[in-house]
């Protein structure tokens, strides 16, 4: 994936809860000028300014003022304010809601109500429309209209915009300029991308090791059971199908034999499970390599996850942590994603020009 040649005319991007940048990077391959990107984890520091060329800003965007979001914009342009709010508070991880990220969102509606940008794009998890009644998804939708925004939402599948991930996000866009349309899918079921068309092509690894060409493309070290279970392991099975001596305790009683999407591994012709922050885990979910007897590297998390090979996520030569950089690349906006919707955004200003 390589940058847009051509810039969309005088429009600048503000990134608020920016990550390391898969939102921003989105925008930038598809020709728009980033203004900024702001997060409160300094860890997104250098893989946002590397990778995107804008300045990165640590600040709690509860704290941010309207003010400060408008000095960002480049002068004289279309304006367009993005953000991707923690989406931890509203996942089926959090089933009793008590994350206080999620009043976030509420605070983005103000900014956006305040600042006035000229579009909006707010990406989430899909059961934030459900989250306490719809009333939280529903009361930002209000406030935007009330500012004189026209908006749209779906629930977008990511392997219809080319992403190797079935993975599924809310995506809302709004604008003062007029109707604005969601992307239009650019696959179906029988051109998606695959776990092979991603990672197909790197070096083979064994638990523990890293490829001396890549400091990125390291596997975690399976214990010794582990190493036996995923030796038995077939590509899109179970651990049902193991030998009852490989099967965890937990799994061998009645409340644990409903969790089959653990200990598996990925079938190279089909996408990946959805990557979340723990994908360099083999007992985290079906993230086992198809062949190789190891879970996913960080690298190829990223790759799954649409940035670029050579994306980076750590400054040259600094210590690689594979709890820190999991949570940047799963935690991230799927660049391929961020680009349909940066298409979209792009026609709408062309069309309102």
């Amino acid at each position: 994936m390589t940058a847009s040649s051509e810039h969309v005319s005088g429009a600048s991007v503000v990134d608020l809860f920016c990550g390391a940048g898969g939102l921003s990077y989105g925008f930038k391959t598809e020709g728009f000028k980033l203004a900024a990107g702001i997060d409160i984890d300094e860890a997104c520091r250098f893989p946002y300014e590397a990778n995107n060329a804008a300045p990165f800003l640590r600040k709690d965007v509860g704290k941010l003022t309207a003010k400060e979001i408008d000095n960002l914009f480049l002068p004289g342009g279309k304006r367009v304010l993005v953000g991707c709010a923690p989406c931890q508070p509203f996942s089926t991880y959090n089933q009793k809601n008590k994350d206080p990220n999620w009043r976030l969102l509420h605070a983005f509606g103000g900014l956006i109500k305040s600042a006035a940008p000229d579009v909006v794009s707010m990406e989430n998890v899909p059961r934030l429309l459900n989250f306490r009644d719809g009333e939280v998804f529903g009361s930002f939708v209000a406030t935007l209209k009330s500012a004189g925004y026209k908006v749209v939402w779906d629930v977008l599948y990511a392997p219809n915009y080319g992403l190797a991930q079935t993975r599924s996000r809310l995506v809302l866009l709004a604008s003062r300029l007029g109707e604005i349309s969601m992307p239009a899918p650019t696959h179906d079921s029988n051109t998606h991308r695959t776990v092979r068309d991603e990672i197909g092509d790197l070096p083979s690894l064994s638990h523990g090791e890293v490829d001396e060409r890549d400091p990125l493309h390291r596997a975690s070290r399976l214990s010794d059971m582990n190493a036996r279970r995923i030796a038995g392991a077939k590509p899109g099975g179970t651990w049902r199908e193991w030998d009852q001596s490989l099967v965890a305790d937990c799994h061998k009683v009645e409340t644990g034999k409903g969790y089959s999407s653990v200990y598996g591994r990925m079938s190279w012709s089909a996408p990946s499970p959805t990557i979340t922050t723990q994908f360099y885990g083999f007992g985290n979910g079906r993230f086992g390599h198809p062949e190789q007897h190891r879970a996913l590297t960080l690298r190829e998390g990223a790759l799954l996850q649409g940035f670029p090979r050579d994306y980076q996520f750590v400054r040259p030569g600094d210590p690689i942590h594979f709890k820190k950089i999991g949570r940047l690349i799963g935690n991230a906006v799927p660049v391929r994603l961020a680009s349909a919707i940066a298409r979209a955004v792009k026609s709408h200003l062309e069309s309102v020009q």
